[in-house]
């Protein structure tokens, strides 16, 4: 799992690891840095999955510019919160993928809102509205659970 190597790397410090590794084969003026454009490759190479919309969101966040650099410390962190994000999605991915019979990555508005409401932790039917305002709605009240639940996975951002 991503967020226990994360873990392993910040507790082992900046010396080892495979994220050292990775990190480094992008370092390619030996400086300990990274360029901000390359984070996403970085990202993916560690087994990650962002979205360049994600990506932009960690460097804001860092206030680092696309045509800057970022160190090791900063890339742990921005991985660190990937990370974080990626392990709720991917449950409820596999939760709604139970629902979704013909495997075709869309459910009924009306199916996913009888789950919300009725199993595990229920919403209320105006929680489960507001996560709905998130919804790209297709043709027969469908929805693309997969772009769904990224977008309402998305991690907060402190401006």
């Amino acid at each position: 799992m991503v967020g226990a190597k994360v873990k392993e790397e910040e507790e082992e410090g900046e010396g080892a690891g495979e994220f050292k590794e990775c990190f480094s084969l992008y370092d390619k003026k030996q400086k300990g840095k990274i360029k901000a454009s390359d984070l996403m490759a970085v990202m993916r190479c560690l087994g990650a999955s962002p979205t360049p919309g994600e990506v932009q969101r960690h460097l804001h966040l860092h206030k680092i510019d696309r045509n800057t650099e970022l160190d090791f410390s900063t890339f742990l962190n921005i991985m660190y919160r990937q990370t974080k994000q990626e392990e709720p999605e991917r449950e409820i991915l596999t939760a709604l993928s139970m629902i979704d019979r013909q495997k075709r990555g869309i459910i009924t508005i009306s199916e996913l809102r009888a789950k919300l409401t009725r199993l595990g932790e229920k919403l209320s039917e105006e929680e489960v509205d507001d996560l709905l305002k998130e919804a790209k709605v297709g043709p027969n009240g469908t929805i693309k659970y997969e772009e769904f639940v990224h977008a309402v996975c998305l991690p907060t951002v402190d401006y």
